[in-house]
């Protein structure tokens, strides 16, 4: 940080913007189904771009949402305090309120995918008048600084486009620091000269208020997603779709030929003047029509299963050419497909729809890969969402919950399983293990974190019920009055 200003903070941060713009857009685009054109020749007419515009098969939406469809958090459970005491359970319930009014319950996809399409995404935490609320923001309009982008979590300063210039109106942006939020304008993300940052205001946060969402980090501080690595061969299968399109149009039918006979022409009809007449009563000679290159035009024969073709020179000959093959060019097309597969981790099935015959035990081994890939997202990811929960925490004035390093965000298994598997599964755990089956709750498929709660509430009920049952039957004498378990007193029989 040798300038910390924070004019000098917008100009470098505006300036990271720029410089990643080119790259950003292509991904973007790729994303989107708007590919590079494939190899054409030069001199390709309207046909042939046709069919280069019909030969995109875009998958690189099914790289992004497979993983993405994946992640889906559904919980919070807090650790302990800086004392090493349990955070109270009403933490969990702030936090999670906190959650609900930022809507990410529906809104945590977008952070996702953004972050597996560009490599990485960011989260804003601020105070509005709805109370403390996260936002996802993508990394086409914003940037962050770190002074070591490979393992620190806080930027030392944030900023993200709100408006991009356009005419005359200048661009909008709002920076972040450790302490301050700014308003920004610019005209040029590449003049530093059109920078404008005003006074600021207090954001309420210790550090800023900013969380990146990386797929990966490297130890160079760089990230990258599931599209950029993945564009060479996308185009590769473009170009093979391509070249199949242009073979099963020129190629993949017999072409019949007629040799010793000169094909007919077609007419136009003459007056006595030499002249062109569309009047037949006028015509007195005719002659072959002749194109623009000059050249008479051949007239249009009309054949079908149902012709039969003849010639008056017994020298002519009819004959017809064969299709050409594209079976290897479909065999290239299914390899190239395969190679995205194996280099995507996605499984193979997902990508080529062949799922007949396959073994339980051989579609868990096809979907490990994409497994392992999923809970390093989850893990990268649930450290993110820590910190936002502590960030929101602390605007919020919750000490505890701001100082709680151990809470860990529930990922909901979204693996294809029935109830009863599940309840059995949980049941032998308990049983077998001797896990407390309070502890098991969370492991139930589907359930959220407001029926957790709402478990938990109804079990401590339960519990004092029992206690006061307990209690009045130690305190009762042996007199044949018994008190049931919902502390109703019963006279015995």
């Amino acid at each position: 940080m040798a300038d910390s200003s924070p004019k000098a903070l917008a100009t470098e941060l505006l300036a990271i913007l720029d410089r990643d713009e080119t790259l950003l857009l292509k991904i973007d685009r790729y994303d989107r189904g708007k590919h590079d054109d494939p190899y054409m020749p030069p001199q390709a007419d309207d046909e042939y771009k046709l069919l280069a515009k019909r030969a995109v098969s875009n998958w690189m939406p099914l790289l992004v949402g497979t993983p993405a469809q994946a992640l889906y958090v559904d919980g919070f459970r807090p650790g302990k305090s800086t004392e090493g005491l349990p955070v109270a359970s009403s933490s969990t319930s702030t936090e999670w309120a906190h959650w609900q009014r930022s809507r990410l319950d529906a809104r945590q996809a977008a952070i996702y995918r953004g972050a597996l399409k560009f490599g990485h995404s960011f989260v804003l935490t601020e105070k509005t008048k709805r109370g403390v609320v996260s936002k996802g923001l993508s990394a086409l309009k914003t940037a962050a600084l770190y002074e070591d982008p490979a393992n620190d979590e806080t930027p030392y300063a944030a900023l993200t486009i709100v408006k991009a210039p356009r005419g005359e109106a200048k661009g909008v942006a709002r920076l972040w620091d450790g302490k301050r939020e700014y308003a920004v304008t610019y005209e040029s993300k590449s003049d530093a000269d059109t920078v404008r940052v005003d006074t600021g205001k207090l954001h309420g946060a210790s550090e800023c208020p900013v969380t990146r969402f990386a797929a990966s980090v490297d130890l160079e501080g760089r990230t990258i997603g599931v599209i950029e690595p993945m564009i060479a061969l996308q185009d590769r299968i473009n170009q093979t779709v391509f070249d199949t399109l242009v073979a099963q149009t020129y190629t993949s039918h017999e072409v019949r030929y007629a040799t010793g006979m000169a094909p007919p022409m077609q007419m136009e009809m003459l007056d006595e003047a030499g002249n062109v007449t569309t009047d037949p009563n006028l015509a007195v000679d005719s002659r072959p029509k002749l194109g623009p290159d000059g050249n008479p035009i051949p007239a249009q024969i009309n054949h079908n299963a149902r012709r039969f073709l003849f010639a008056e020179d017994p020298d002519v000959k009819f004959g017809s050419l064969p299709a050409g093959p594209i079976g290897s060019l479909i065999d290239s097309l299914d390899m190239s497909i395969r190679h995205l597969a194996a280099i995507s981790q996605t499984p193979p099935h997902h990508l080529l729809g062949q799922i007949a015959n396959l073994s339980a035990e051989a579609l868990l081994a096809a979907e490990t890969a994409l497994s392992r890939k999923i809970a390093e997202f989850q893990s990268i990811f649930g450290e993110a969402w820590e910190r936002v929960f502590r960030l929101a925490a602390e605007l919020e004035g919750n000490d505890a919950s701001a100082e709680d390093f151990h809470g860990e965000v529930q990922w909901r298994d979204m693996e294809s399983r029935s109830l009863a598997q599940a309840a059995d599964a949980l049941g032998k755990l308990a049983d077998q293990l001797g896990i407390p089956k309070r502890g098991l709750w969370k492991r139930v498929p589907g359930v959220t974190q407001t029926e957790y709660e709402d478990w938990e509430q109804m079990a401590e009920e339960d519990d004092s019920v029992g206690q006061l049952a307990t209690a009045l039957t130690r305190a009762t004498p042996d007199t044949g009055i018994t008190a049931s378990p919902d502390g109703q007193v019963v006279v015995a029989a």
